[in-house]
């Protein structure tokens, strides 16, 4: 089966033609990842990071033509596509040094003439399957140091970001990875979840890495759990910011602006409510449709702040987040809702807007607890509005959606930056900012309904891709029986501390 990749500012434009794999080829290409591993495994790890190293030399090189590639192919900024061009070249300064800190420990033993030491193993196969929204800066946090430990990979981007793929994939096998090491395959989601299936009943994969909604990555969870597996999981978010009565307005609502219509919302990171003090809820607002009515939006080659939706499935997803809005819902920042067109235009659009998948930005105003709109992840240019009274309150909304990946909180008052903190469960806490990721040398990932608890980037991406090992050496000459506990010294059971 043949799958095109079109551009989703220009529908007729053909980025690429890739030819799908089955449940079959995805196994076999995990086999080819098996057989390599254990020669990239003993390669040692210092020269494993230079390859690494490398990896970033050539990204580097090639940044301008691969971040064009991501904006053509899903529609995102070119400026953001350049960002997230230079967020691979990070992960790869990061974690080139990482071949030389794969460090173990050497650990006092209790018994004479025995010497304890903890080393770091590669896992083996890791099969990572990522989304689209992401598609060169998501892979390189799994796969990077994957490779950086020891572990072969199967790569299976999104299907919409193929090109994208393609050329990330060729920017890596040209830094000098042996044959078997990296392994491309694209499939779509049924047959990779099947290949996926195949290759663990038959002990090909030890790991597997997953970016997307929360419930395929339930099902990955599932699937793993039957083969004693623990994924590493990056899901969804609903992403809160609350703005405290003591907020800086205007620069909350640059926050709300950049993190909740950036990337057309379409990040996992994007910002899903904004949780307002009672107080300044008016105001708020009013800045915040005010700034969302004078944003450009359109051509992604131009200085927009967003572009289309990356692909047409996100198109139908969309319209029915729209119909999720009830009537005591108070919509803003847009001069219609919806697809917009020539029929329903957008004041300042650049571009064509019939040529492509573009959307109006919409502020809800009043959304509920019991609401959909409050619940679930809305992927697309929509942002929730809600109120609360005291922070305890807003801790509670922030939490109530299940969702735990990124968080912001807008105040002067480091009080409560701290109640938020210690209350909030997500994995990243911003403060007067964005909700944003994380940067290549943190941890970064979500809990509940946003991941399992794993986090990649930063030297916590080497506990998801490597195991520690213990070795007990006795250099005694005796051996021990191993029942057998450690000696003690006498104690004078006659002492007694003079009254």
């Amino acid at each position: 089966m043949t799958y095109v990749s079109t551009n989703p500012a220009d529908l007729n434009d053909v980025v690429a033609r890739v030819e799908l794999a089955g449940a079959p080829e995805f196994a076999e290409a995990a086999r080819r990842a098996k057989q390599a591993q254990p020669a990239w495994a003993a390669v040692p790890a210092p020269v494993r990071g230079q390859v690494v190293a490398d990896i970033g030399r050539l990204v580097a090189a090639n940044a301008e033509a691969l971040a064009r590639t991501v904006t053509r192919e899903i529609g995102k900024p070119l400026a953001e596509a350049r960002d997230e061009v230079r967020e691979v070249v990070d992960t790869c300064a990061f974690f080139a040094g990482e071949g030389r800190r794969l460090h173990g420990r050497t650990v006092p033993s209790e018994v004479p003439g025995k010497q304890l030491l903890t080393f770091r193993d590669p896992v083996g196969v890791a099969a990572v399957v990522t989304a689209g929204s992401s598609p060169v800066a998501g892979p390189s946090r799994h796969v990077v140091p994957a490779l950086l430990c020891g572990n072969t990979a199967v790569w299976k981007p999104a299907e919409y970001s193929a090109a994208s793929a393609r050329a990330l994939h060729d920017l890596f096998a040209s830094a000098g990875l042996p044959e078997g090491v990296l392994n491309l395959v694209h499939a779509e989601g049924s047959q990779t979840y099947r290949g996926l299936e195949l290759a663990l009943e038959r002990r090909l994969v030890d790991k597997v890495g997953f970016t997307g909604s929360s419930g395929v990555g339930a099902l990955i969870g599932e699937l793993c759990g039957r083969h004693l597996q623990s994924p590493c999981l990056e899901l969804g978010g609903k992403n809160p910011m609350v703005v405290a009565e003591d907020a800086d307005l205007d620069l909350a609502v640059r926050g709300a602006l950049s993190s909740g219509f950036g990337t057309g919302g379409q990040r996992c990171t994007s910002l899903g409510t904004v949780i307002v003090h009672e107080s300044v809820h008016d105001e708020f607002l009013r800045r915040f449709a005010a700034a969302t009515e004078d944003a450009v939006v359109g051509d992604p080659f131009g200085d927009v702040l967003y572009g289309p939706v990356l692909d047409g499935r996100f198109a139908v997803d969309f319209e029915k987040y729209l119909g999720w809005i009830r009537d005591h819902h108070r919509a803003h920042g847009s001069t219609g809702v919806g697809r917009i067109t020539e029929t329903n235009p957008r004041k300042g659009f650049l571009g064509d807007p019939d040529g492509g998948l573009f959307y109006h930005p919409v502020i809800v105003d009043g959304v509920r607890p019991d609401d959909e709109l409050f619940r679930h992840e809305t992927f697309g240019p929509l942002v929730g509005v809600t109120t609360y009274r005291a922070l305890d309150e807003a801790v509670e909304l922030a939490n109530l959606p299940g969702y735990g990946l990124s968080s912001a909180i807008h105040t002067t008052d480091p009080a409560k930056v701290f109640a938020f903190r210690t209350g909030v469960d997500a994995g990243v806490v911003s403060v007067n900012s964005s909700t944003p990721g994380a940067e290549a040398h943190l941890p970064f990932g979500g809990n509940g309904k946003s991941g399992n608890g794993s986090r990649q980037s930063g030297a916590w991406a080497l506990d998801q891709f490597t195991r520690w090992q213990s070795v007990d050496w006795d250099y005694s000459g005796s051996a021990r029986d191993a029942r057998a506990g450690a000696p003690r010294l006498a104690a004078d059971p006659d002492f007694r501390l003079d009254a």
